[in-house]
């Protein structure tokens, strides 16, 4: 089956038809150059793009700011109030599936057709959030990809991580896509490093770890991480989130980290939104960035890719569910091109999470967004939500802006 997109605008300006069949791009035409009973959606010049990606949430936290408030603003403070929170009743199966079903609408609303989630596993959770999150996989079948990563709860190494760890085989077994963890975290971070390997290994899965969520630079299991790897012939997918120390690093130590990191084929996401609000509190002079060293990890060939974290939770009491504003980040704080802000949460994104880049080219699968803006630049600037979003060609969510200014006669 086909159908047409028709005056659909390109990164170039040209003003085309897009042609889809089988959800494949097959054909793109001059304007008015196609005629037939095929299907048409018209987009009065919108500006067509490759489809977001958010490869870095944590769903089973999403859209909780509300009732569990992080009043010190830190870390620390963060998982000190989702522990009260738990212990006091307030998160439930059902608030967890609900919460996450509102938070997968919004992303899928501005434009993302994948998503990567983390959920917590281990210690009072037990894989209770990885149960929700399977049920509310259920609800999103063809129209957005779902991949759940077992977040380990800390410690996971040595006798007091026996309870995370089983839990986190619990997780394995029940169905999950990656296995994570926080190494800097742990008692014994190179420890959960060598677990963690070992279990994505018995098990066939890739392994998305946060690594480094502090401004410490004695802190550095980037290097680790990649040196395991390494040594251990690991055969499957590794990325690593935030690694926001790295960004305190002497230029000469960033540059041989990313080496290692490149060497070792380990994509890094870049996560602005958190660690720009975590971060930096106890720095009341020349406060860092909180990000980890973007510039340093192109340069040698790494993957880097760019996603939310959290949002409206403890650790981000804000956030908007839309990779642009994380794009508009990338621009600011870290003196990205918009052209290249795009890229890191959209095909960057989708080749970290272990998916076909796209094109607006013959041959690529059509996950497109529409969206009204003139250029990439504009559509990170004004964020317009007259969008439309595709997954296969088909579409899979719309919204529409309206606005007025109301001047007296």
């Amino acid at each position: 089956m086909s159908k047409v997109l028709r005056d659909a605008r390109l990164v170039d300006g040209r003003r085309v038809n897009i042609e889809i069949t089988d959800g494949l791009i097959s054909g793109l035409y001059a304007v008015g150059a196609m005629t037939g009973d095929t299907l048409v959606d018209d987009l009065g010049g919108w500006l067509v793009l490759p489809a977001l990606v958010e490869p870095h949430a944590h769903l089973d936290n999403a859209l909780i700011a509300e009732v569990v408030p992080n009043l010190r603003g830190d870390l620390q403070g963060a998982f000190e109030a989702g522990d009260a929170a738990l212990a006091a009743g307030k998160i439930t199966h059902e608030g967890t599936v609900a919460r996450a079903i509102k938070a997968m609408e919004l992303l899928l609303v501005h434009g993302v057709t994948a998503v990567r989630s983390h959920v917590a596993v281990g210690g009072d959770f037990g894989v209770r959030n990885v149960l929700a999150l399977q049920e509310v996989k259920t609800y999103f079948k063809e129209l957005i990809d779902i991949q759940l990563v077992a977040l380990a709860i800390s410690p996971v190494a040595g006798p007091d991580g026996v309870r995370n760890r089983a839990a986190l085989e619990s997780a394995v077994e029940i169905g999950v896509d990656l296995i994570g963890g926080c190494p800097h975290l742990d008692s014994d971070g190179p420890g959960l490093i060598k677990i963690a390997i070992r279990m994505a290994t018995e098990a066939g899965l890739g392994l998305d770890l946060h690594v480094d969520e502090t401004l410490d630079p004695a802190v550095l299991t980037l290097r680790d991480l990649a040196r395991q790897v390494q040594d251990s012939g690991f055969e499957h997918s590794v990325a690593a989130s935030h690694c926001v120390s790295l960004g305190m690093q002497t230029p000469k130590i960033q540059a041989e980290v990313a080496k290692e990191v490149a060497e070792a084929g380990v994509s890094v996401f870049c996560l602005p939104q958190t660690n720009l609000f975590l971060q930096g509190r106890d720095h009341p002079t020349a406060m860092p960035r909180g990000l980890t060293a973007v510039r340093a990890l192109q340069d040698a060939g790494v993957l880097v890719a760019a996603g939310a974290d959290n949002v409206q939770d403890p650790f981000n009491p804000v956030g908007r569910s839309d990779p642009l504003e994380t794009a508009s980040l990338l621009v600011m704080a870290g003196h990205q091109t918009p052209d290249n802000a795009y890229r890191m949460v959209s095909n960057n994104a989708r080749e970290g999470i272990g998916l076909p880049r796209l094109s607006i080219e013959v041959g690529s699968r059509a996950d497109l967004m529409a969206i009204d803006a003139v250029s990439t630049r504009e559509a990170i600037a004004d964020s317009p939500m007259s969008r439309r979003v595709y997954r296969g060609g088909v579409l899979v969510a719309s919204s529409d802006q309206q606005t007025a200014v109301h001047r007296k006669a």
